[in-house]
């Protein structure tokens, strides 16, 4: 076989970028990494060196050289005893988000689903598998959420979302203005007797938030704020199902229904149809989440909705933030007109 046969293609690498824009190869790895101490104009030469020679960062070997891993570990609490598959799908839709702006900001994701106690693990950030954690998921595992609360005493670099307390960093939704536009949105349709479904002294921060919300707009309207109506259950949709049951057989006039999530509303709508309550015709109905199965349900469900986007971008950028930079964070929410409400 000939040299030239053998021979393998060239591997481009700094020192040519180098001797191609007429720089040391140390400049050159200054103006890739975006160094301040490299001129603008340097900068471009040694950009259009690498392009016309095809060559490009490691941008995670990189980092490694740099203590870095190149990595966010995102967690997913789910119930002991319950799949993936029985995670509510609000927390999909924010997984996917909280990896796309990973990805944005040159991270890879790496996606651990958590329930079980003697299985649970948060220490990536102390043995180099990740630069920060987000945790996300049910807030009714509070086995795993108070392991990750102690992950968090001894770690900065982590973000929580839907978390049972309020002493680590935390990003939620703005659910006292959602639960106002909730109201508002029944209110504008007519509804003066407007119920709130769920407990607001559940482990579910959130909940309790809305629930001031829907306080407070009904008051602004010059409306009686009811007691939350509260029903158990083995999920969510049951908990809805069963809460709007009891509140009929116990004879209470109502014409708004607010719920505080999605789940809870699609089985209570489940439940008025199936008692003959017309919706909305008789009964206004908003949720709060933002599932995409609310457009499918009947009648499609009128919900509040955080900013998906901006719900993943500012758990990654907590997450990484040094401590002093890192602060209490609200996402704005929208509503997403659908019709069951009036």
């Amino acid at each position: 076989m000939s040299k030239e046969g053998s021979s393998r293609p060239h591997r481009v690498t700094s020192i040519d970028v180098a001797e191609r824009a007429g720089v040391s190869q140390s400049t050159v790895s200054r103006a890739l990494s975006g160094s301040e101490t490299i001129t603008e104009a340097t900068r471009r030469r040694v950009e259009q060196a690498a392009a016309e020679l095809g060559y490009h960062v490691n941008m995670r070997a990189a980092g490694l050289r740099k203590g870095e891993t190149g990595t966010i570990a995102i967690v997913v609490i789910g119930r002991e005893g319950q799949g993936p598959a029985a995670i509510n799908p609000f927390y999909y839709s924010l997984l996917g988000s909280t990896c796309a702006a990973a990805a944005e900001r040159g991270y890879e994701a790496l996606v651990s689903f958590q329930a079980k106690e003697d299985e649970l693990f948060g220490h990536y950030v102390g043995r180099r598998q990740a630069d920060g954690v987000v945790v996300i998921g049910t807030a009714t595992n509070r086995p795993a959420w108070d392991y990750f609360r102690e992950v968090a005493s001894s770690n900065d670099a982590i973000a929580f979302w839907g978390s049972p307390f309020d002493d680590a960093v935390w990003v939620r939704s703005d659910n006292f203005a959602g639960g106002k536009v909730a109201v508002d949105r029944l209110v504008k349709g007519g509804a003066k007797e407007i119920v709130f479904v769920g407990d607001p002294n559940s482990s579910q921060k959130q909940f309790r938030e809305r629930y001031e919300g829907y306080q407070a707009a009904m008051e602004a309207a010059g409306l009686e704020a009811r007691e939350p109506a509260v029903a158990k259950g083995e999920d969510r949709v049951t908990q809805g199902r069963n809460a709007v049951g009891q509140l009929c057989d116990s004879g209470a006039s109502f014409d708004g229904l607010f719920f505080a999530c999605d789940a809870m509303a699609l089985g209570a709508l489940e439940e008025l149809a199936s008692r003959g309550v017309s919706v909305p015709g008789e009964v206004g109905v908003v949720g709060f989440d933002g599932l995409g199965s609310g457009e499918f349900s009947n009648p499609p469900l009128t919900t509040v909705e955080p900013d998906f986007a901006e719900a993943g971008r500012l758990l990654i950028e907590t997450a990484i933030a040094p401590r002093e930079e890192q602060a209490e964070r609200r996402v704005p929410v929208r509503l997403v007109e659908r019709a069951s409400a009036r």
